[in-house]
């Protein structure tokens, strides 16, 4: 029978996705057939699964970890943020709207029934099923109508463990906190607890860990000291994204305010020969790159006015006329060209602007919206790449007349004249080892990496992470049967 038990933390960026994807492979080399769930997530950067629609990034690794195929299932409510007061709503992998946040506050409680449809579904093919909360139980602002931690406990009668965050410093106060401020009913889910991302010799911490479950009376499930290689695995949340120094060939990427869909990084930052310079708001692109890469975006036309805001522009076209290279990636192809159209306001208001100019396309808002995965050649070598388009917009022009990639025998991408400019809607190139080995040997680096044998290393050292430090029989013994409909 079914079992399930619920990660929930102290506070967003705890460490609850990772925890969870260790977790997953612990329990899945263990002979269990493991299933991730998270109930509610906000995040642009969504992976494409293997049934079409999207999810999040941390729910298609956590999928890997169980060795499953990835399923809309796993994330049934996906908020992908397009204004700091609006986002786009995706509901068990397809778009259901754009919702302003106050509305979503009151109207939250009806997705609750899709969520338990999708958890429902996982549990007829699991032994185990990992739900990950999402910010904190604490927010009691949020609790009424919540679907993302208590509210979803609740309904499903599903055990939790609270993980607080030591790095962050007041671990102690985070959990015996939490405890403080929840109501009766959400406390009595609450079956323990455990601490993350300890720095040092964890003995030190015996009295504070003790001192929390005498005040709580919860059982500690583990300290878990600091995983070095976290950084190997696919981030998820802006807040992960950060510079990596490697080799002198470096990669410049302008941090966008809605950017989306940032995987493309992984595999350039854990290249040896590589480094990865992530330029935030207010600091020029710097002059010694080798390669401009920008991103994509949930707000294209938007993004572009920021980018132009911080003089990156400028930047960016004193590297194109010193030879270096540019790469646009689905909103940032978009931007190289003439211009954006977009008639009906998919993007924001209605209207057309112009586009940085360095590749002779133009793009229309307008069509269905692309969420596939893909398998491509390049031109003219035919080397493989997989990946998957996320996007809405069609691009035309002179220059898909020099397109560097094929999909299913049609053209796909646009190059310039000189072929240092260039631009395609689809994601996830790098991940392929020898596409990426060819195109960063244009740019002077060498590269020998196996980047999808790498993560499964690295998910194999975090399960044996976690098997050393967190009660793993314990932890399972807490998981129990859901109350069914």
């Amino acid at each position: 029978m079914v079992r399930a038990i619920m990660i929930q933390g102290t506070g967003s960026n705890v460490g609850k996705s990772v925890l969870v994807a260790g977790l997953a492979r612990a329990y899945t080399r263990r002979g269990l057939r493991v299933a991730p769930f998270k109930p509610q997530n906000m995040s642009n950067n969504a992976a494409v699964t293997e049934n079409g629609g999207e999810i999040g990034r941390a729910q298609a690794l956590q999928a890997r970890a169980a060795k499953r195929p990835t399923h809309t299932d796993m994330n049934p409510i996906l908020l992908k943020p397009e204004t700091d007061t609006g986002a786009q709503i995706i509901v068990q992998g397809q778009r259901s709207g754009t919702m302003k946040a106050g509305d979503y506050r009151k109207d939250k409680s009806k997705l609750l029934g899709a969520a338990l449809e999708s958890f429902y579904r996982l549990c007829s093919d699991a032994d185990l099923v990992l739900i990950e909360g999402a910010g904190s139980p604490a927010e009691t602002n949020l609790r009424k109508g919540d679907i993302a931690n208590m509210g979803f406990a609740c309904a499903a009668d599903i055990p939790v463990v609270l993980v607080g965050d030591i790095h962050r410093g007041g671990v102690i106060a985070q959990i015996v906190g939490t405890q403080a401020v929840l109501d009766a009913g959400d406390l009595e889910m609450i079956t323990g607890f455990a601490v993350n991302r300890f720095k040092g010799d964890v003995s030190l911490f015996d009295e504070g860990r003790d001192d929390i479950a005498t005040r709580t009376g919860w059982p500690c499930m583990g300290v878990v000291p600091w995983f070095h290689d976290a950084w190997r695995l696919p981030a998820e949340d802006m807040m992960d994204i950060r510079s990596y120094s490697g080799g002198a060939c470096k990669v410049v990427v302008p941090q966008l305010e809605r950017m989306a869909n940032f995987d493309d990084l992984d595999p350039l930052s854990a290249e040896p020969g590589v480094t990865v310079e992530i330029i935030p708001a207010g600091r020029p692109l710097p002059g010694d790159a080798d390669l401009v890469l920008l991103p994509g975006s949930k707000s294209t036309i938007g993004d572009l006015a920021y980018f132009r805001a911080q003089g990156w522009d400028i930047d960016l076209y004193a590297h194109v006329r010193r030879g270096g290279h540019v790469l646009g990636l689905c909103g940032g192809y978009q931007m190289l060209g003439k211009t954006i159209a977009d008639p009906d306001g998919v993007d924001g208001r209605p209207g057309t602007v112009d586009g940085l100019g360095l590749l002779d396309v133009t793009t229309i808002m307008a069509g269905q919206k692309q969420v596939t995965l893909r398998t491509a050649r390049t031109i003219p070598c035919h080397e493989p790449v997989t990946g998957y388009e996320i996007h809405m917009g069609q691009t035309e022009g002179p220059d898909c007349g020099h397109a560097w990639l094929e999909i299913g025998g049609r053209p796909e991408g646009a190059t310039d004249k000189t072929g240092r400019i260039r631009g395609s809607y689809l994601h996830g190139i790098f991940s392929s080892d020898t596409f990426r080995a060819r195109y960063l040997e244009k740019l002077g680096a060498a590269s020998d990496l196996s980047y999808e044998d790498g993560v499964e290393d690295t998910l194999d050292a975090l399960a044996d992470h976690l098997e050393q430090h967190m009660d793993l029989d314990r932890l399972l013994g807490m998981a129990r049967p859901p109350k069914r409909p």
